[in-house]
């Protein structure tokens, strides 16, 4: 099984590229539990929160993993939830820490911020998106994994990221018969 993490700031649309993706590739793909929670949710989350969001995602994740299919695209990852506690709260609890440290990823596609920031309530940083990809960019480079950042708007960007797969596939087949 390929796993995919798709990864970036906020309204740079990594659910509906991991949906469309699953969508052709006929597999499963794992929701963005955050989303979820945060909808439930009957205050303003958080600090502690994040570990509970970060558990359910990794739930989420771990359900999927099970099927089995040749691929599994993940619409976040602790990835996104770290970056999002360091850069709010100015610290990531431990746990979340370790488990980042122990899930990895075949891959990851970075979402450019080249789409227009759309307006969420569960959304809070239209102005920063630049300084959030940057520091997307600089996490996905230290995970050591393979990454490609996914640009383009609608059928373009589901085709560069299609592309992107497909030239990893080559990349990891080459290196196999070397």
């Amino acid at each position: 099984m390929l796993k995919i993490g798709i990864v970036g700031p906020e309204s740079t649309g990594k659910s509906e590229l991991a949906m469309q993706l699953a969508a052709h590739y006929k597999c499963n793909w794992v929701k963005e539990y955050a989303r979820e929670f945060l909808e439930k949710l009957k205050r303003y989350y958080i600090y502690d929160d994040l570990k509970r969001m970060a558990q359910g995602q990794i739930q989420l994740e771990d359900e999927a993993l099970k099927e089995k299919k040749d691929f599994l695209f993940c619409d976040t990852t602790l990835m996104v939830i770290k970056v999002w506690s360091q850069f709010k709260y100015n610290k990531v609890d431990d746990w979340i820490l370790n488990e980042y440290q122990n899930r990895k990823y075949d891959f990851y596609l970075l979402c450019d911020i080249d789409l227009q920031w759309q307006y969420d309530p569960l959304r809070e940083q239209p102005y920063k998106r630049e300084e959030l990809f940057n520091i997307y960019l600089e996490e996905v480079k230290s995970t050591k994994s393979l990454y490609e950042i996914v640009s383009g708007t609608k059928e373009i960007r589901l085709k560069n990221a299609m592309r992107h797969i497909e030239d990893y596939i080559k990349h990891k087949h080459h290196s196999k018969l070397k």
